[in-house]
């Protein structure tokens, strides 16, 4: 199975595993030298291609690690999801850049707003759980590729 859809499949999965269980099992406030930022600028192609990027540190990780990106235009209720990085938890910055395709009429060059989430699938009892090590939030411009 490509990378991309195998991703997309377990961050949904995540998600929704996530929404069930989330009074259960609410992680912790990242650690303070946990973060992700967003530049503020993302690259909108004629096709409907967007690329977000940004940086991210985290630590402790002993599951696999991804960076999410949603970007949301005209209503803050409705994001669309950008594509997914792999990412390393060794308390250094590292940079991320996450492209997807959203229906090239969904989004035109102007401002809007992006969250950047790293989730980190965590093994509990045989069963991968969501694990969030931080979370940002970022105005932006999107400007035509």
């Amino acid at each position: 199975m490509p990378l991309r859809p195998a991703l997309a499949a377990a961050l949904g999965s995540a998600a929704l595993v996530c929404a069930a269980v989330a009074p259960a099992t609410a992680a912790p406030a990242a650690a303070p030298a946990e973060s992700v930022t967003v530049d503020s600028t993302g690259r909108l192609a004629a096709d409907g291609t967007v690329t977000l990027s940004g940086t991210y540190t985290c630590t402790d990780a002993t599951g696999p690690v991804f960076i999410s990106a949603s970007l949301s235009q005209d209503s803050p209720n409705f994001r669309h999801g950008i594509g997914g990085t792999q990412a390393v938890c060794d308390g250094a910055e590292h940079h991320w850049e996450n492209t997807g395709e959203v229906a090239s009429e969904k989004l035109k060059p102007g401002a809007a707003n992006v969250e950047a989430t790293i989730l980190e699938l965590r093994n509990t009892g045989g069963l991968p759980l969501p694990f969030f090590h931080a979370s940002g939030r970022q105005d932006i411009t999107l400007t035509k590729a």
